[in-house]
């Protein structure tokens, strides 16, 4: 795949731990190993949100967009939450014994999920006072990631320097306060400690991806717990990996100061991209957008990959044809004459699903011998 890869902003700082994008507004929250928290507007390029949060290392934060909210995880085993407007301290609390590593907030419901250097992994609920709900044990040394299932919100996984990655039920049906009750529904062992995990987002592959020390990325089927792929490109620990949320791509960043760019389907190393930044700390991509954030030991970087418009063709007689990521649809505004329609109103047109493809295109036209149902597309890979 030859995407076009664009940076939007590059920031040389102290090291940044950890980085989010909001997912409605242009911005880019990063969080710093001196303490400090930050907010960037990624269209004017300038920090609009400045928070002291700390005198030891903030490793994690997050947005809770619903709430107007920015939640905090640092070395003095605190969780803090600021409205991000205001800068208001909302609250906070001791949530773990030792350092805080990671924070995942639920989709739809008013959790926050935890973990740290203590092994244990926590869920507050913000409606009762930010009450401790439930407790999940079973790691036998720190848990560095723990991610939501974006297909069943009710289940996460959980990655751990025990060189295993568990997933679990919150069982929200039951949500009462209880202490390692409930064993993982299964763990995926390792040969070495692992850094990262990030479930497949579609709903046609039950895979996890996964990130270890030593710089290996496997790829998992969570239904028969196999290992599907590994992938190797990395020289050093890989400290983060996710899923492209609309391009067939892993990301992948580690301590060789690399980012790697996989193809989701073929597994193949597509581009490796390193700008002098060492230590790729996290990588998040934004829903619905070609924006991708990254954290580096000396700075943050924020990119687009490909582009936010769809490869699209019309012919003479008003049939349309265009790519959703891998998905082909058609639509004829030709129907558009029928109605009375007035200058710049927008046409509600009947979409025909087309199929899909088997590469992900770029470029798609009609063909040339007047065959309006079969669109040609391109991938720009060599073979092509």
């Amino acid at each position: 795949m030859k995407l076009q890869i664009k940076r939007t902003l590059t920031s040389r700082s102290e090291r940044v731990k950890c980085v989010d994008l909001h997912p409605s507004e242009p911005w880019m929250l990063t969080s710093l190993y001196n303490g400090h928290v930050y907010i960037w507007n990624l269209e004017t390029k300038k920090v609009i949100k400045t928070l002291e949060v700390s005198s030891l290392p903030v490793r994690v934060v997050k947005f809770v967009s619903r709430k107007n909210w920015i939640v905090t995880g640092s070395d003095d085993r605190l969780i803090k939450v600021y409205n991000y407007n205001t800068l208001e301290h909302v609250n906070q609390f001791y949530a773990h014994l030792d350092f805080i590593r990671t924070i995942a907030v639920h989709p739809t419901h008013p959790f926050i999920l935890t973990s740290g250097d203590d092994g244990v992994i926590r869920l507050w609920n913000w409606e009762k006072k930010w009450s401790n709900s439930r407790e999940y044990t079973g790691h036998t040394y720190v848990v560095m990631q723990v991610i939501v299932n974006p297909k069943d919100n009710n289940q996460f996984a959980s990655a751990s320097l025990d060189k295993t990655v568990k997933a679990r039920n919150i069982l929200l049906a039951n949500l009462v306060w209880q202490i390692g009750l409930h064993a993982p529904n299964f763990s995926l062992k390792h040969d070495r400690a692992v850094n990262c995990v990030e479930y497949h987002p579609g709903n046609d592959k039950p895979y996890l991806v996964t990130g270890e020390e030593g710089g290996a990325v496997r790829i998992w089927d969570y239904q028969t717990k196999s290992c599907v792929q590994i992938l190797q490109g990395h020289t050093k620990d890989v400290n983060t990996v996710v899923f492209h949320l609309s391009l067939p791509l892993i990301l992948s960043g580690g301590d060789d100061g690399q980012l790697c760019l996989w193809h989701s389907g073929t597994y193949r190393l597509e581009k490796v991209m390193n700008y002098g930044l060492e230590r790729v700390w996290m990588i998040t991509c934004q829903k619905a957008s070609s924006i991708i954030a990254a954290a580096f030991d000396e700075g943050c970087m924020a990119f687009r990959i490909g582009s936010e418009e769809p490869p699209i063709s019309m012919d003479l007689s008003g049939k349309i044809l265009w790519a959703k990521h891998a998905e082909i649809h058609q639509a004829n505004v030709k129907v558009a004459n029928e109605q009375e329609i007035k200058d710049g109103e927008r046409l509600l047109l009947a979409i025909k699903d087309m199929g899909t493809c088997d590469i992900y295109p770029l470029t798609i036209s009609h063909s040339p011998n007047g065959r309006q149902d079969f669109p040609h597309s391109c991938c720009r890979s060599s073979s092509c």
